[in-house]
């Protein structure tokens, strides 16, 4: 019997088992299956969700708590998730009580700071700042570094973590924060990371490792590269783009391998 659906199937349909891109979506007519355009209307509501959704700040200290790590919760200049979203600028500042509390945490500086920031997705803080921060503070541990107060931060951007680190007197700052939603990933985490920070820093002068989820990059490996970013930050007294990813990581066939794949 000659097969009567209206959607013409893609000879590339086998590929989407490999991706979540939006590819071999087929056709009905010169239209999207109604499948494919019902899927691409969900994943845009989960991508604007998760810029608006707010974060489990109590939740998450709790869990850090579980685990002694010292916690604190900041707040930056942005009073509300409207005003954090139309001035970016106030995301980058912490708000007076904020910074008096930082002030008075100060002691004698630390060698890193750890920040946790909502960014422009709490889901991604809410599923991945957890373990990721478990692994840094265990690399902190074996490499003989001291680490301040994980300071969780609401309406935060990156920058935030410069005046942090800075009031801290840390020499080096990392800030985990939710990444801009894309419509196959509403829950990417990102971490930034800075040598000797202080208010004023520019993007030039920090490293990223970004899309760090278990579809994505994966926490050991994150943690793996950052851990390598960090080292040479301490050996060299710089971040950005004078510090390359040049850690060594295993490929399919178990041979090491270093650098970005696709300058090699």
């Amino acid at each position: 019997m000659p097969d009567r659906s209206p959607t013409t199937t893609n000879p590339w349909q086998h590929l989407r088992q490999l991706t979540p891109a939006r590819i071999a979506l087929g056709r009905a007519g010169t239209s999207l299956p109604t499948a494919a355009q019902l899927d691409f209307q969900f994943a845009h509501a989960q991508a604007r969700d998760a810029v608006h959704l707010p974060l489990d700040c109590e939740a998450l200290m709790h869990e850090l708590q579980q685990h002694n790590l010292d916690c604190l919760r900041l707040h930056s200049a942005a009073t509300d998730r409207q005003l954090y979203l139309q001035r970016p600028d106030l995301g980058r500042r912490l708000d007076e009580s904020s910074a008096a509390m930082l002030d008075a945490h100060a002691g004698d500086g630390c060698d890193l700071a750890l920040v946790i920031a909502d960014g422009l997705s709490a889901l991604a803080v809410q599923r991945h700042a957890l373990p990721m921060a478990l692994k840094i503070a265990e690399h902190c541990q074996s490499e003989g570094w001291s680490l301040g107060p994980i300071s969780i931060v609401e309406q935060g951007r990156v920058a935030v973590a410069d005046e942090i680190g800075e009031r801290l007197g840390a020499r080096m700052v990392l800030i985990l924060l939710g990444e801009r939603p894309g419509l196959s990933s509403p829950d990417s985490l990102g971490l930034y990371f800075t040598w000797a920070p202080k208010v004023g820093r520019h993007d030039a002068q920090r490293n990223c490792i970004s899309n760090i989820r278990p579809e994505g990059l994966v926490y050991n490996l994150a943690a793996h590269r950052l851990l390598h970013l960090m080292r040479e930050a301490c050996r060299r007294q710089l971040s950005g783009v004078h510090l390359k990813d040049e850690a060594e990581v295993p490929a399919l066939d178990g041979t090491p391998r270093t650098g970005n794949f696709l300058l090699g």
